[in-house]
């Protein structure tokens, strides 16, 4: 897989092929190359379990929107498992086939929330946790985000928590590469001697910006949830042009 690829949007569609391509490692079928993830997703996953906050009582139920089909879902899976949690999973069917069967499990096959009535409207008020990971970009692009933070939001019970993980701000990533540690990781890490191009108030088309976040931040507020800004870990692979914004329902 190219990283040309890796740098432009995904759509929905595009991950079933990738799923079901067996000459594709694990990553690869979830649009990464391997070098962005292998040997990182234990500290992604320890990112995620402080944020959502995940608390160690039977009855809670946890929704993984788009979870792939890498090693970090199973990490975050076999965390829910071992607390007796109700685990909710939707994402293609092509996805979900390469996911373990678990006894508390069940799995909505489609896009969300167009494909899952049946998810939506038994689950209104029910949810504990809901965690969406590396997904919001082919939203933007795809589809409509507020259609599907609206329809997940909706699903949170009193106290529950929505983390919306690895947003990829085109605003950040600017400001980043603009910066004299922004140059000298493009250096070292493109191997070269030029500095990274980077072209201020340039409108990006399918790109999610800083406008766009503080939009979400402030359209949830506005329902009466509390909204987060939040920075990634310093160890993980794109902390320095990626963020996480929680939504947690009052």
């Amino acid at each position: 897989m190219s990283v040309e690829k890796f740098n432009n949007p995904y759509k929905f569609e595009d991950f079933k092929p990738l799923a079901n391509d067996s000459s594709l490692s694990k990553y690869q079928k979830i649009g990464f190359p391997d070098e962005y993830r292998s040997g990182k997703e234990e500290a992604i996953f320890n990112d995620i379990v402080d944020k959502l906050k995940f608390q160690k009582k039977e009855g809670k139920v946890f929704l993984d929107i788009g979870p792939g089909c890498s090693d970090l879902p199973n990490m975050i899976h076999d965390l829910c498992e071992k607390s007796n949690y109700e685990i909710l999973l939707v994402d293609s069917q092509e996805m979900l086939d390469l996911l373990p069967q678990r006894t508390n499990t069940t799995k909505y096959q489609g896009r969300f929330p167009d494909d899952v009535f049946e998810l939506i409207t038994n689950y209104q008020g029910g949810v504990d946790y809901i965690l969406t990971y590396s997904t919001l970009l082919c939203i933007f692009y795809d589809s409509c985000i507020y259609k599907f933070i609206d329809a997940a939001v909706s699903l949170l019970k009193p106290g529950g928590r929505f983390l919306i993980g690895d947003v990829p701000n085109i605003s950040k990533r600017k400001r980043f590469f603009s910066s004299e540690n922004g140059k000298q990781f493009h250096k070292e890490f493109m191997k070269t001697d030029e500095d990274p191009q980077v072209q201020h108030g340039q409108l990006e088309i399918g790109q999610i910006d800083d406008g766009v976040i503080s939009g979400i931040l402030q359209r949830y507020r506005g329902f009466g949830f509390d909204t987060y800004l939040l920075p990634q870990n310093e160890g993980l692979p794109f902390a320095n042009r990626r963020e996480d914004i929680l939504i947690v329902r009052n």
